[in-house]
C-alpha cells in the first residue's frame, strides 16, 4: 500500500498535457499519479516508468491493455508515450476508486459473506474476460481489483498487465507449452502450488489464486502462511510453499461454506491446457448467495462510506456480520459440494434441487463448450499415477510428481461419493502410502 505523498514528479506537466499532483500507488513495475488535464481540468491515472528501469515493463503491459479494451472492469487507456524531457514512459489511464485491499482495511479488515461473494462474482468475470483474450494475469490479488468511480462504483477493475503473459496463439490457439524450473511470478501469498513449485502458469492458476484471495477475505486477512520470517526472498518463498502444500483445502476452509472448498478443489484438478468451466464456478457462488437470501443490489459492505475523500490510512468499525461469523452458522464439519452432491467425509449426501439443476443446464453447457467441467474430470488422468507410469497419452503435459500427488487428493474428493467409507479410507489410505514411498517422497507431508 502505497501512501499519498508528494514524489519527485509531482508538479510536472507530463506529455504537454496532463499535470501530475501526487503518487497515490504503485504497480508490479512503475508508480502510479494522480494527475489532472491543464486544459480540461479531468483526473486521470497516471503511470510512469523511467527509461533506466532495470526490467522495463510499461510499454508491453500497454499493448496488453489496449487489446483488452472494451471489456467490462478493464480501465480506458488514453494516451502511452515517452516524455524524453523527464526521461519516463508515460500511459494515461481511467482514473478508478481504491483496491479492494484499502477496501478490506476500510471495513476493519472484515467483509460480509454477501460481499465476498459479489467480489467473487466479478472477479471470475473479469479474469474469464482477459483468458478469453489470450493471456493469463499472473498476480491475482487484492490489490489489483479496482472499484469504479460515479457510473462505474460498482464496478470491479482488475488492473496491473505488467506480468500479463500469452498462453495461447490468438490465430491457431495453439497453447503455450508445458515447462518446469521457471521463477516464481506474482505474489506468493496468492500464488497458486504448481507457480510455486516452477510449473508455467496457465489458466488454472489465475483460478487457484482467486480462491485463495476469496479465503483471504473469510479468513478476515489471515492465511496460514502468512507472517513467515525467513532471511532472505528465496527461503521466505519456500517457507510459504511447504506451508501451503502442508495445508489441507479442507482445513484452509474449516467451518466455511462448502462452496469455497468446491471451487479450490476443482482448481487444483485441473490440468496444464484445460479451459475451465467459469459458468459452474460462478455458479457454485451464485446458488449459495441466493440460499442466503441476499438480494444483488450492487450495495457492498464499503457502500456505506463516502469515498470521495477516501484515503488509505482509513478504516472504519463495520456492524455487518463477517464471513469469519460463518464458523458458527456452517459448524466444523465440512462439506463438498460437486455437481450436485455434498461430499463429507467421503459419504454421499442428498443435494439440493437447485445445484442439480442449476450444473446440469444445457444453457450453460453451450456458454462452455470445450470446458473442463466436474462430470469430465475422470480417473483417466490420475491412473497413470496410480499405476506407477509417469506418463500417459491422455494427459498432454509431463505428470509433475508433486502436482500429481495434490491432484490426486483433490480428485477423491470427487470420486469417493457412493463408496462404501471403510473401503475408501482403506483405498485411499494405499494411494497415499504407494504416493509417499514411489512417486513423490519429498513432497509428501504426514499431517
Amino acid at each position: 500500500m502505497v501512501s499519498q505523498i508528494s514524489s519527485p514528479l509531482s508538479n510536472t506537466v507530463v506529455c504537454s498535457t496532463w499535470k501530475i499532483e501526487r503518487l497515490i500507488g504503485g504497480g508490479s513495475f512503475g508508480d502510479i499519479y494522480l494527475a489532472v488535464n491543464i486544459e480540461t481540468n479531468e483526473e486521470v491515472a497516471i503511470k510512469a516508468e523511467s527509461t533506466f528501469s532495470r526490467h522495463p515493463q510499461l510499454v508491453y503491459e500497454t499493448k496488453v491493455i489496449r487489446l483488452l479494451q472494451g471489456g467490462v472492469g478493464i480501465a480506458n487507456v488514453y494516451h502511452c508515450e515517452l516524455d524524453r524531457e523527464i526521461n519516463h514512459h508515460i500511459m494515461a489511464m481511467e482514473l478508478l476508486g481504491p483496491s479492494l485491499e484499502d477496501l478490506f482495511n476500510l471495513c476493519h479488515r472484515r467483509f460480509s459473506l454477501k460481499t465476498i461473494l459479489m467480489i467473487a462474482d466479478q472477479m471470475l468475470q473479469r479474469v474469464e474476460y482477459i483468458h478469453s483474450k489470450n493471456f493469463i494475469h499472473r498476480d491475482v490479488k487484492p490489490d489489483n481489483f479496482l472499484i469504479g468511480r460515479g457510473k462505474g462504483i460498482c464496478d470491479i477493475y482488475i488492473i496491473d498487465f505488467g506480468l500479463a503473459k500469452r498462453f495461447r496463439d490468438p490465430k491457431t490457439l495453439q497453447h503455450i507449452p508445458y515447462r518446469e524450473n521457471k521463477n516464481l511470478t506474482g505474489t506468493a501469498r496468492y500464488a497458486s502450488i504448481n507457480a510455486h513449485l516452477g510449473i508455467e502458469q496457465s489458466r488454472r492458476d489465475d483460478l487457484e489464486a482467486i480462491g485463495y484471495v476469496l479465503m483471504y477475505f473469510c479468513r478476515d486477512g489471515t492465511l496460514p502462511w502468512q507472517g513467515i520470517r525467513a532471511n532472505n526472498k528465496e527461503e521466505k518463498y519456500k517457507k510459504i510453499m511447504e506451508k501451503k502444500m502442508g495445508t489441507s483445502v479442507e482445513m484452509l476452509c474449516k467451518g466455511y461454506p462448502p462452496e469455497f472448498a468446491t471451487y479450490l478443489h476443482y482448481c487444483r484438478v485441473l490440468r496444464f491446457e484445460d479451459r475451465p468451466d467459469y459458468n459452474y464456478l460462478r455458479k457454485l457462488f451464485r446458488d449459495l448467495f441466493q440460499r442466503e437470501g441476499y438480494i444483488d443490489d450492487g450495495n457492498f459492505d464499503w457502500s456505506r462510506f463516502d469515498l470521495l475523500g477516501f484515503k488509505r490510512s482509513e478504516s472504519y468499525t463495520s456492524n455487518i456480520m463477517p464471513a469469519s461469523d460463518a464458523l458458527q452458522k456452517y459448524g466444523s464439519n465440512q462439506q463438498v459440494i460437486m455437481n450436485g452432491n455434498k461430499i463429507s467425509d467421503m459419504k454421499k449426501i442428498s443435494a439440493s434441487k437447485n445445484y442439480r439443476k442449476g450444473v446440469n443446464s444445457s444453457s450453460s453447457r453451450k456458454a462452455n463448450k470445450g470446458a473442463c467441467t466436474a462430470t469430465q474430470i475422470n480417473d483417466d488422468a490420475l491412473a497413470p499415477v496410480i499405476e506407477g507410469c509417469l506418463m500417459s497419452n491422455t494427459i498432454k503435459e509431463p505428470i509433475n510428481k508433486n502436482t500429481r500427488k495434490y491432484q490426486l487428493e483433490d480428485k477423491n474428493v470427487f470420486n469417493n461419493s457412493g463408496l462404501d467409507e471403510n473401503k475408501t479410507k482403506k483405498k485411499l489410505s494405499k494411494r497415499k502410502i504407494f504416493i509417499k514411498k514411489f512417486i513423490c517422497p519429498c513432497a509428501f507431508i504426514e499431517k
